[in-house]
C-alpha cells in the first residue's frame, strides 16, 4: 500500500543540490516527485523515483547520505476541495500528517497526486480506502 521515498541530506551550500541532481542525471534516473526542505545548516530532498534501490546506490556511491521512508501516494480529485476532503478523512481517523507534497502526473487527467508522510500508513490507507480514495502502488506511479 505504501511506496518508498528516498530522503537525501544535503549541506546547505551553493551547488550541493546541483551535485545531487547531476549524479542522478548521469545515471539516467527519472524523478517522479521531489520536495526540498531546508534549515540553516542542511537540506532534506525527498525523492520519488521508479528504481528506489538503484537510485539509493547511485546516491551512496556519489557520497550522499540517504534513507528510505514508507509514504502514501494518494490520488486527489483535481477539483476545489479535493485535497481538503482527503485531509478531512485523515483528521477523522486521528492520523497526523507530518508532511506532504505534490508529484508529477498526467496533464490531461482530472486527478492530482500527493505524497503523504503520516504517523500510521496502515490506518491512514485503510481510512482513505474506506472513503473511496485511491492509494497508488509503486508500479502505478511509474505509469504516470
Amino acid at each position: 500500500m505504501s511506496v518508498k521515498q528516498i530522503s537525501v541530506f544535503l549541506e546547505n551550500r551553493p551547488g550541493s543540490l546541483h551535485d545531487m541532481t547531476k549524479a542522478l542525471a548521469d545515471a539516467k534516473i527519472d524523478l517522479r516527485g521531489l520536495s526540498l526542505a531546508e534549515t540553516s545548516d542542511f537540506g532534506i530532498v525527498r525523492l520519488i523515483v521508479d528504481d528506489v534501490l538503484g537510485t539509493a546506490n547511485v546516491l551512496k556511491d556519489a557520497g550522499f547520505v540517504a534513507s528510505l521512508t514508507d509514504v502514501l501516494a494518494v490520488e486527489v480529485p483535481n477539483v476545489p476541495g479535493g485535497l481538503n476532503r482527503v485531509l478531512e478523512i485523515l483528521d477523522e481517523a486521528k492520523i497526523n500528517v507530518e508532511y506532504m507534497y505534490a508529484i508529477l502526473g498526467n496533464k490531461k487527467s482530472d486527478t492530482a497526486y500527493m505524497i503523504f508522510r503520516v504517523n500510521d500508513n496502515s490506518r491512514a490507507g485503510a481510512a482513505l480506502k474506506a472513503e473511496g480514495v485511491k492509494i497508488m502502488e509503486p508500479e502505478e506511479l511509474s505509469a504516470l
